[in-house]
């Protein structure tokens, strides 16, 4: 049997620091080729952004095609002095597996790794769509293979995101949907003048702030079905200033909306407008909607991945949408999708790691929706 820790060990000693590569890509080639997978290498470019590789490798011809999509870059390694081990060194200590990326998400590409190469008999075929741009812009990664695969009508059947989706205990939770993310650039322009002499200039600050206090007061909606209310927060205020006596010439903030399925991003940028309109302050808005609310319906996907969970646990995972964006969002647009993983506790943290064990029984899971999703 394979042994995923030890492709975890490998893929964690890769300094895939997004975006660079760091040999992640590499490595996952070498193991995937010597177990008959077909594999392309693929890098985008973009006006502004750096470069990415990426990586889609594919065994058996036919239908259907069940994929593993993960990343192998990971965030930079922060305060190293809070580390007490080699954040690139995959050390294992006291039964944890350390590193950056152990739980976000190289422990869970190891796994997948293992369960495909143990699990040779099925019908249809596997494959990996591996990207290193999942915690930077997102620009030259899953949404540009996307697009690359459809162009060479490569098509896919499910699709499982090796997210950390677990809470308290491995495959504790599926994550079926994801929330859309908004986020709004709020300007409020006045005069700058001495403070002195206010009746010579025009503070933006007052102006701003009753704006934001409405969104902050919006009750945007109670939540759906599969989703929690969809929620606003203010993330930043600033005017710029550098002196004391300074009125300001403008006065920015920053919020992001998390919205469930009961919003577009267009219509909820309707309704917010719509809010602050009402207090008839002038102000300029700008939107970037970075994902879309969106729902896989539970299905013969969900459906497999809670019956492996349940299998090699003994636990029921919960369906559920919370957390953040992932590449989940593109990729609904094209199969249906549900992303189980790791635990995401230590995620982004300082001495991030995961349970070594958590690891070899991931893998088992996926073995087990492998054979009941291609048998």
């Amino acid at each position: 049997m394979t042994d995923p820790v030890s492709i975890a060990q490998g893929l964690i000693r890769c300094r895939s620091v997004t975006p660079a590569e760091g040999g992640a890509l590499d490595y996952l080639e070498k193991l995937l080729s010597a177990n008959g997978f077909a594999c392309h290498r693929v890098t985008f470019s973009d006006h502004g952004t750096p470069d990415v590789e990426n990586l889609y490798a594919r065994r058996g011809n036919s239908m259907p095609n069940l994929c593993f999509a993960g990343h192998t870059d990971v965030v930079p390694v922060g305060d190293a002095g809070a580390w007490t081990a080699d954040p690139f060194g995959g050390e294992i200590r006291d039964g944890k597996l350390y590193g950056r990326g152990a739980c976000d998400m190289k422990g869970a590409i190891a796994a997948f790794v293992a369960a495909a190469c143990d699990v040779t008999e099925t019908k249809g075929a596997l494959s990996f769509l591996i990207t290193g741009d999942e915690e930077g812009p997102s620009v030259n990664g899953t949404k540009k293979m996307l697009q690359w695969l459809a162009e060479k009508n490569e098509k896919i059947g499910y699709c499982i995101v090796g997210e950390p989706t677990s809470d308290k205990t491995l495959g504790d939770t599926i994550k079926i949907g994801r929330r859309g993310s908004l986020t709004g650039r709020l300007t409020v322009n006045g005069k700058q003048g001495h403070v002195a002499y206010p009746h010579l200039a025009d503070n933006p600050v007052p102006k701003l702030l009753p704006l934001l206090d409405v969104l902050d007061g919006l009750i945007l909606d109670a939540g759906t079905e599969h989703f929690q209310p969809s929620n606003l927060e203010i993330v930043d205020i600033d005017t710029g200033n550098k002196a004391e006596n300074v009125i300001p010439a403008a006065a920015r903030a920053v919020f992001n909306v998390r919205f469930n399925d009961l919003y577009s991003g267009a219509a909820l940028e309707k309704k917010l407008r719509a809010a602050m309109n009402a207090l008839d302050i002038p102000y300029e808005l700008n939107v970037r909607v970075s994902g879309e609310s969106f729902l896989t319906p539970a299905g013969k996907l969900s459906d497999a991945l809670s019956a492996a969970v349940e299998k090699i646990t003994g636990r029921k995972p919960v369906l559920g949408t919370g957390g953040g964006t992932s590449d989940a969002r593109f990729i609904h647009k094209f199969c249906p999708v549900a992303e189980l993983g790791l635990l995401n506790a230590t995620a982004h943290q300082a001495d991030e790691h995961v349970a070594a064990e958590d690891v070899r029984q991931l893998a088992e899971i996926y073995k087990a929706a492998i054979r009941a999703l291609l048998s």
